[in-house]
């Protein structure tokens, strides 16, 4: 198991979800979920979507808010790199390190800028000009899957 972690910020689908407590489970990182989630956390397409992937995915730490989150993050002294539409910066061109927290928005809204503030970096999957984003659960698993190229793959 690796120290990189994965946060999702208020998740609205529950698919999404499952299918990243799937990778996690597969890929050996944790999984941070800050609520209030947009569905039950008990939801059958979470469910679907994570399979028997789900109860092997013991690193699944609920965060009752925001706040919660951050001052368990900032105890930790961990970085955040949010997956933004608004970075400058790709996500293949920052220098991950073993204990970041990859902090991905909301489907519908991305992250507040409260947040957004928070973040100590912040990257973006170049996408064709014109379109809007590519799904949490894809942006995921390309973004963590270049952070452990680079710290547990290596």
């Amino acid at each position: 198991m690796t120290s990189l972690r994965l946060a999702l910020y208020q998740p609205d689908i529950p698919g999404n979800t499952g299918t990243i407590l799937r990778l996690a489970a597969c890929l050996g990182f944790a999984v941070d979920l800050i609520e209030p989630a947009g569905f039950d956390i008990s939801d059958r397409n979470l469910k679907r979507a994570g399979m028997d992937y789900i109860a092997a995915a013991a690193a699944l730490t609920r965060h009752v808010s925001w706040d919660r989150f951050e001052a368990w993050r900032l105890a930790t002294g961990r970085r955040l790199i949010l997956a933004s539409t608004k970075a400058a910066d790709r996500y293949t061109d920052l220098a991950y390190r073993p204990n970041d927290i990859l902090l991905f928005g909301r489907e519908s809204a991305g992250v507040p800028d409260q947040v957004h503030e928070r973040a100590d970096a912040r990257v973006l999957i170049p996408m064709v000009e014109g379109q809007r984003s590519i799904n949490v659960a894809v942006s995921a698993a390309m973004i963590v899957g270049e952070a452990m190229r680079q710290t547990v793959w290596a």
